[in-house]
């Protein structure tokens, strides 16, 4: 296994571990999360909180480097403005948590880990993706 493969393993896997620990892969807890007016557990605000936390101080760090750790270039993306598709996709990003209970990252943590759910959140996903890539070739093809 070549270094940055090693590396991208190593970190998936404790951010696995990670979102496993914290209950983000439990739709339950994450539901009873996002339930506001009912029996809510605010406990992933903590989780999320810690997240954005590291998060803005690695992205800081990492705005500043031409290269890695592992000497490969630093791709952090640039753009800063609101189109459609963002907004769009969020809101169903938002609409498919609060139904499910899961978003992509811990579902294919609760996957491996042999949620029943999540084998029917992340089919529906990839279908899902297949289903925009087609509708884009289409309007791409429309505009050519």
């Amino acid at each position: 296994m070549n270094r940055p493969n090693l590396f991208a393993f190593i970190v998936g896997l404790v951010f696995g571990l990670g979102l496993l620990i914290s209950g983000m892969a439990n739709p339950d807890k994450v539901l009873s999360f996002l339930d506001l007016a009912g029996a809510w557990d605010p406990s992933l605000a903590l989780v999320m909180g810690g997240a954005i936390a590291v998060g803005s101080i690695a992205f800081t760090i990492a705005g500043k480097r031409e290269r890695s750790l592992i000497a490969e270039p630093m791709r952090i993306p640039t753009r800063r403005d609101l189109d459609k598709p963002l907004v769009l996709g969020s809101l169903g990003f938002g609409v498919g948590w609060g139904l499910a209970g899961f978003c992509p990252g811990p579902a294919l943590v609760a996957l491996g880990a042999g949620e029943t759910g999540a084998v029917v959140f992340v089919v529906s996903m990839l279908v899902g993706m297949a289903i925009y890539e087609l509708i884009e070739q289409s309007r791409k093809t429309a505009e050519a």
